[in-house]
């Protein structure tokens, strides 16, 4: 048998013997492995390539979360942004989805009012057949003073941007009453009425 070059010594092959332009594996990533990068998995017994977008489909890339510790109210109709109550979050790639959830601890003023999540100033998803209905995000009326009531928030969005985002939680108050976060309708200083804590919190998903 002929050879192009130097006979192969008749010994095992490490990475010194290959060319620098082959796949040797003497370099670590350091980092996260970009979208575009590729990995060799075998096909039963096929080796193929396989992007790491489509490896890392559903991992979570980062988390951003809010407490809001301290009381807020507002009475009057209408849409109102709660103060001190949002985050903003970069995604970093368009395909991702953002999952945002929240508890929120307080009182409804009135029937149908409720708690909404908004992103950019928009309302993440409207309930269908509204007609002269209140579209709210969560809602639940108690008329008990010393109480208050737990509200479960939770929509997976899909922006499309690597623009950050923002998310805030609004509240829909009707009919002229009063709305509370994190106390009791009355608040009276007594042990019998709870101050708490609310949350916002936003995962970026790997699409």
């Amino acid at each position: 048998m002929s050879y192009i070059g130097s006979k192969p010594a008749n010994k095992p092959v490490v990475a010194s013997d290959l060319d620098p332009t082959v796949i040797t594996g003497q370099t670590a990533l350091a980092v996260a492995p970009a979208a575009t990068d590729e990995f060799l998995i075998s096909d039963a017994g096929v080796l193929k390539r396989i992007d790491a977008s489509i490896v890392g489909k559903g991992k979570v890339l980062q988390v951003v979360s809010t407490t809001k510790l301290d009381t807020f109210s507002v009475s009057g109709t209408g849409i109102a942004i709660v103060t001190g109550f949002s985050l903003a979050i970069t995604p970093s790639a368009t395909s991702s989805k953002i999952f945002v959830t929240a508890n929120l601890c307080g009182k409804v003023g009135d029937y149908g009012g409720g708690w909404l999540i908004y992103r950019a100033g928009s309302s993440v998803a409207t309930p269908s057949s509204i007609s002269s209905r209140t579209g709210t995000h969560s809602s639940a009326y108690d008329s008990d003073n010393n109480t208050t009531e737990n509200f479960s928030l939770s929509y997976l969005d899909s922006p499309s941007s690597t623009s950050s985002l923002t998310y805030a939680i609004y509240v829909n108050a009707l009919s002229n009453t009063i709305y509370h976060l994190n106390r009791s309708r009355d608040d009276t200083d007594t042990a019998d009425r709870p101050r708490t804590i609310s949350t916002i919190t936003a995962f970026e998903i790997a699409g």
